[in-house]
């Protein structure tokens, strides 16, 4: 939808309101990078709140043309070209232009992340290898969130919230017996229950990635990078 509104020129109420929450929900990636090009922490939210109102007003995306399949790379690009553009950017944006977001508290309070990212890899991966660690980590956490969204809805949190730490972990290293006993069920429930939640959380994170492809076949490709990025995360901390 956002592309299709930036190769037409044409302002869309609902591509507006589309890359606004794409904004809201993948703004760590840009932080991160922004950080690791050198600028301070206070600079970094402020470029960060700039670059996205720079979106929404300008031809960003229209100029930002690799790989147009993903909006990862898409927005890699777009963020390479303002950085490129920073001091004339922001004295147009502190002329009036700006677009206000919710306070970068709001942010912090609605997108909280589980991703710790060690000093070694802060200091010695590239901005680029930053970006897409906490991109994969953004798309995961989006994925863990709706989940535990539908279980609250169902009034299986309790649920959840147990078996949420197993969803990734391998069968060898999961006690049947103890998740049993700690929710007072069968370990036959047990394993059932665990094999529902980990195919819907599957589904989820191939939903939340399918939202920033434009070709559906994309997806198991991206999923592949994106876990091997968080692995190598995981690695290096």
């Amino acid at each position: 939808m956002v592309l299709s509104c930036a190769d037409s020129g044409i302002e869309s109420a609902a591509a507006h309101d589309a890359l606004s929450e794409l904004c809201k929900t993948y703004w760590r990636p840009i932080f991160a990078y922004i950080c690791r090009r050198g600028h301070s922490i206070q600079d970094a939210e402020d470029l960060t709140q700039d670059f996205f109102a720079s979106l929404l007003q300008g031809p960003l995306l229209q100029r930002a043309d690799p790989e147009r399949g993903r909006f990862r790379s898409l927005l890699l690009k777009a963020l390479q070209d303002f950085l490129g553009h920073t001091s004339e950017k922001r004295d147009a944006h502190k002329r009036g232009g700006g677009v206000k977001f919710v306070s970068w508290d709001d942010w912090m309070a609605e997108a909280p992340s589980q991703l710790s990212i060690s000093p070694q890899a802060l200091s010695s991966w590239s901005p680029e290898q930053l970006f897409d660690l906490r991109w994969a980590a953004t798309v995961v956490e989006q994925a863990l969130r709706h989940l535990r969204e539908e279980c609250a809805s169902k009034r299986r949190l309790r649920l959840f919230e147990t078996l949420s730490l197993y969803l990734a972990t391998d069968r060898a290293d999961v006690s049947y017996h103890n998740l049993a006993t700690t929710l007072g069920i069968a370990e036959s429930a047990v394993k059932k229950q665990l094999h529902n939640l980990r195919r819907r959380y599957r589904w989820l994170i191939c939903e939340e990635v399918a939202q920033t492809l434009e070709n559906p076949s994309d997806v198991e490709s991206e999923i592949r990078y994106l876990c091997a990025t968080l692995a190598a995360g995981a690695e290096a901390a």
